[in-house]
């Protein structure tokens, strides 16, 4: 057993020599906290067993899973006095922070969401006459933090005439959410995903100002929504102040339309059908009348004398 044992310890200790004359190595933190709609370093440096290297070289930043995972960030620089081109920048948000000359890999996330809560990778290759790779195993958890934000407050109803409001907030850590009503007896649910909480006031039954407050340990947030439930009187009062004068202004019209076609009276023929033939004068008529009964004197003759 003792000999095992010796044996074993020389093997860890011809490891550990292997380890370290291998003259590689990487350091990454492992996690990393930034804000959301801000920018964050993800730090990464390593060693290499050469003194110089002044040929090839490649950083690579993968998320999700070391080897496999997709490459978000990707530069390469051709010799010791170029600089290292980004040829990968996965919606151009990701950019070189350090200097891979001076075995500095990090990188600057900017306008961070919550998508970019992953863990990430970086890989440094060296080409050569041997094609040395060397990768983070563990990598780097970037976690996010936000002060509260109410996302959507509204007031519905499930068609069965109850009233209920609903608030959503995001935040990190996930923010509480807080209800102050008119009545303050009123049951709430709650629902949460991940950063994202709503919270539900059930039975609204007061008239006046909702509030939803959210608060984590980033900030605070308030939104407000009014409630008024129109009730049977008030609806008659409202139906009446609409349909009221709406009724006298087309009394109104239906006067004036009927003044306006008695005004007109019968329609008139037209000129080119309504002309009359040309009549005679009266005088001329009576004068015809007469001179169809009487006779034109004769002419007599006259006695001359001899």
């Amino acid at each position: 057993m003792r000999e095992f044992s010796l044996s074993l310890l020389c093997l860890l200790s011809i490891f550990r020599k292997g380890v370290q004359s291998n003259g590689w190595s990487i350091h990454v933190p492992s996690d990393v906290t930034g804000e959301l709609g801000k920018m964050v370093i993800l730090p990464c440096t390593f060693t290499h067993p050469y003194k110089t290297f002044d040929r090839t070289l490649t950083a690579i930043w993968r998320i999700k899973e070391p080897y496999n995972g997709t490459v978000v960030f990707k530069c390469t620089s051709q010799s010791a006095s170029e600089l290292c081109k980004t040829a990968v920048s996965y919606k151009n948000k990701y950019k070189l922070f350090g200097n891979p000359r001076h075995k500095d890999l990090s990188i600057r996330i900017d306008n961070l969401t919550w998508s970019d809560s992953e863990r990430y990778f970086c890989r440094v290759e060296l080409s050569g006459d041997v094609h040395d790779k060397y990768e983070s195993r563990n990598g780097i958890k970037l976690h996010l933090i936000a002060a509260p934000r109410i996302i959507n407050i509204t007031v519905s109803s499930n068609g069965d005439h109850t009233f209920q409001a609903r608030c959503t907030a995001e935040g990190e850590p996930a923010p509480t959410l807080t209800w102050s009503s008119p009545h303050h007896s009123n049951l709430t649910s709650v629902t949460s995903t991940s950063h994202i909480v709503t919270k539900e006031l059930q039975y609204l039954t007061h008239d006046g100002k909702y509030t939803c407050t959210a608060v984590n340990s980033h900030g605070r947030a308030e939104g407000a929504v009014y409630f008024y439930k129109f009730r049977a009187s008030n609806s008659s009062f409202f139906m009446i102040l609409i349909f009221v004068p709406l009724g006298v202004k087309v009394l109104v019209l239906l006067v004036i339309l009927s003044l306006t076609l008695f005004s007109k009276g019968p329609s008139s023929t037209p000129t080119s059908l309504a002309q009359p033939q040309q009549q005679d004068s009266t005088y001329e008529n009576f004068d015809r009348r007469h001179s169809s009964s009487q006779s034109l004197p004769t002419e007599r003759p006259v006695a001359r004398c001899s």
